[in-house]
């Protein structure tokens, strides 16, 4: 039976609508604070919480944020005596599930304790799936039985159990993070921390700060001791992902914690030492970036003592139709979709693509199919390259706009992420705001 916390301080509406509820067959718990709320969810394990926006002691869609932050598979869904569209908009944002107006939607509300408590059992089983795949990742989870993936395996496999240095190279999106991780779970430090970063995301300073930390004092705001990711890796395993975009500077302190096991940190004079084994990765040619300067010949050394390249998804034509077969069940089970049947006109042109961002642009691919599939079936209509037709209906001329393929997609998106506006956003990437306006302006 699903649990529902009903947060109201209007003692009347809240104990008609949790009688309303319960007729429904939920189990409803009641509060009329949102501290009194809070405390309730400490002890109480709730799907779905129905809560009013003005309260005595705070504002609904403030909590918002701070209960998805702390439950992040508890959905909301807030009531409003008065709803307006920047409040419906900062809702959504902080996490709300939908945002309505008591009174002109309370004939929505039991629909929508459905459609939440559907989509909190998803997210709980996607989120044990994934914590199941993601904590131990092994070689047997990654998928290809193409020549040249065998061998980067094999390779893989045979080094993982030392504690040498890896350096893995390939292009962009071919999956070096999920060798790293495969490394880590076949070696003596499984049970530690695997800490993984990239490189390229933070400035010189930033970079820097992660990776080692900072004593108190050391800069302005730094008000306490912070530790960085050797700390967080010791004894365990740090994967420095793009390390080719890494400071000059920066690289001479990686280099004494491979050849010391010690460091700086930031504002100190003290060496902090570690054990940790370094798996790094990068996409650039290390060779060419010596010879232009911008990377240290005696860090590369130490880094490539054993290099294994990763293939590219041209190079494994072969392995593209498992692959693809998997992402469709992952992103159809959080759709709570039946599994789709890809056609063999969709495999095909799947392996006739490029695939310059390898894995990781399949992956995308196949995530937009399963947003656009019709009759659990992935064919050429769902892909964004090769011969394929766009389904523009069976009306007349005006099914040809761009107004109506828009208004199209997005009520496929929708349907994709069962109605959460937030998400739908994402995958479209426009602001939540202007989706608010096109389905104002569409009346999806």
């Amino acid at each position: 039976m699903n649990r529902i916390l009903l947060i109201d301080d209007e003692e009347k509406l809240r104990k008609l609508l949790a009688k309303i509820i319960s007729l429904e067959g939920f189990d409803v718990i009641e509060a009329s604070t949102i501290k009194s709320g809070l405390k309730k969810l400490e002890t109480a394990e709730v799907d779905v919480i129905l809560c009013d926006v003005k309260l005595p002691d705070g504002n609904g869609v403030e909590t918002a944020k701070l209960i998805k932050e702390r439950y992040p598979t508890v959905e909301i869904i807030l009531l409003t005596a008065y709803g307006n569209i920047p409040d419906g908009v900062k809702a959504i944002k902080n996490g709300a599930f939908e945002y309505i107006t008591k009174g002109d939607d309370n004939n929505r509300i039991i629909p929508l304790l459905y459609k939440a408590c559907e989509k909190v059992a998803l997210s709980r089983r996607v989120m044990l799936l994934e914590k199941r795949l993601g904590d131990k990742l092994s070689f047997d989870k990654i998928i290809g039985e193409s020549p040249a993936i065998k061998s980067a395996i094999g390779l893989a496999q045979k080094v993982a159990v030392t504690s040498t240095t890896v350096l893995l190279t390939g292009e962009t999106g071919t999956g070096k993070e999920v060798f790293a991780q495969a490394i880590h779970q076949a070696s003596t430090r499984k049970n530690r921390n695997f800490v993984a970063i990239n490189c390229a995301a933070f400035s010189r300073d930033l970079l820097e700060n992660e990776l080692f930390g900072h004593k108190s004092g050391a800069f302005t705001g730094a008000t306490k001791e912070q530790r960085g990711l050797f700390e967080e890796a010791h004894l365990g395993t740090i994967f420095l992902d793009e390390i080719g975009e890494m400071a000059l500077e920066l690289q001479a302190k990686i280099l004494r914690v491979l050849e010391t096991g010690e460091f700086l940190k930031v504002g100190d004079s003290k060496p902090t030492r570690v054990d940790v084994r370094i798996i790094a990765a990068t996409n650039r040619n290390l060779e060419a970036e010596i010879a232009s300067d911008r990377f240290r010949s005696d860090l590369f050394y130490r880094l490539s003592v054993f290099t294994i390249e990763l293939p590219a998804l041209r190079e494994r034509v072969e392995d593209i139709k498992p692959l693809a077969q998997y992402y469709s069940d992952v992103f159809a089970l959080k759709s709570n979709l039946k599994p789709l049947r890809m056609t063999d006109e969709f495999v095909q042109v799947l392996r006739q693509n490029a695939w310059r961002g390898n894995i990781r642009e399949l992956k995308n691919v196949i995530e937009r199919s399963v947003i656009l599939s019709e009759g659990g079936i992935l064919d050429v209509q769902t892909l964004p390259f090769g011969e394929r037709n766009i389904n523009l209906g069976k009306g007349g001329a005006s099914d040809f706009s761009m107004s109506e393929m828009e208004k199209q997609h997005i009520r496929h998106v929708l349907r994709y992420t069962n109605g959460n506006k937030s998400e739908a956003a994402r995958l479209l990437e426009i602001g939540v705001a202007t989706l608010y306006r096109k389905i104002e302006e569409y009346k999806i």
